[in-house]
């Protein structure tokens, strides 16, 4: 049965109100190859282990996740054929390293892309703190491959941002490690695509694949790195596409340029797995 468009884009989403603290950051920026330099006291911050501690920018992602929700059958989706196609955040201050949050999920919007072709689904996160103030904005795109012909909006579709065509400016390498995976599933992602070979093997994959948003945390690393120098307060906004999968263990190399476009490729397969990416400084930083 074809999904009903208007009852989706009014599906209500229950918010979430998450308790966090110095283990919760410490975890989600292990997850993301922080601490594989014990000496490096910038990146020992965002682990609480040096000096004022610091919540990594991209853990918004997975502060307050709602869950799968696009899996209760009420949305009328094929929950099989979801796939994550593009994730973006806004910092609009930095994130506190305890605290309590309040985060409310919407659907913003969602096109027909057609009979056989699928459809879009936009939504985006909003992350409140104890005194109401939004702290961020998490924006996300959803392949839904089984649920074109609805006969809904057929576009247009948000253009991906063109990265220069020349050599990057700053390349920083990431290497995941084989289990990382297995850490990063703690952050709220249990999806045994990630974890079990059998699930693995049945969708098509000789082995588990990374979570994409493990793959958008390294990338935000590499961006915090080279553009930021560490200090997470010049941290903006960050958007990209995830356009190929990552097995853990692979060497995520970030490719940066000036005018803060960016990419990651698997250095290994020699493949984008995040591409049209664009980073922003925080207004006034």
């Amino acid at each position: 049965m074809p999904i009903d468009p208007d009852h989706l884009l009014t599906y209500a989403i229950p918010p979430v109100t998450q308790d966090y603290g110095p283990a919760d950051i410490a975890l989600y920026a292990l997850s993301i190859g922080m601490g594989q330099d014990p000496m490096d006291l910038r990146r020992l911050a965002y682990l609480g282990a040096a000096g004022e501690a610091r919540a990594m920018p991209s853990i918004a992602t997975v502060l307050g996740h709602p869950g799968f929700w696009l899996a209760d059958p009420a949305t009328g989706v094929d929950a099989l054929r979801v796939v994550h196609g593009e994730q973006g955040m806004t910092l609009h201050r930095p994130l506190p390293p305890r605290g309590r949050i309040t985060a409310q999920t919407r659907v913003t919007g969602l096109i027909d892309k057609g009979p056989g072709r699928g459809a879009l689904l936009y939504s985006e996160k909003t992350i409140a703190g104890e005194g109401g103030a939004v702290l961020a904005t998490c924006r996300g795109t959803t392949f839904l491959r089984g649920d074109g012909g609805f006969g809904g909006a057929s576009g247009p579709v948000r253009a991906p941002h063109q990265v220069p065509d020349r050599a990057p400016d700053h390349v920083f390498d990431t290497p995941t490690r084989p289990e990382q995976a297995l850490l990063y599933r703690w952050n709220g992602d249990p999806n045994p695509l990630h974890l079990d070979p059998a699930v693995a093997a049945r969708a098509g994959f000789p082995r588990p694949i990374l979570h994409g948003l493990c793959s958008f945390g390294c990338a935000a690393h590499a961006l915090l790195a080279v553009l930021c120098d560490y200090d997470d307060s010049r941290f903006g906004a960050m958007d990209a596409r995830f356009t190929a999968h990552v097995f853990p263990g692979e060497t995520l190399r970030t490719e940066i340029w000036a005018d803060g476009s960016f990419r990651t490729r698997a250095v290994e397969r020699d493949v984008i797995v995040i591409g049209n990416g664009l980073f922003q400084h925080r207004e006034g930083s």
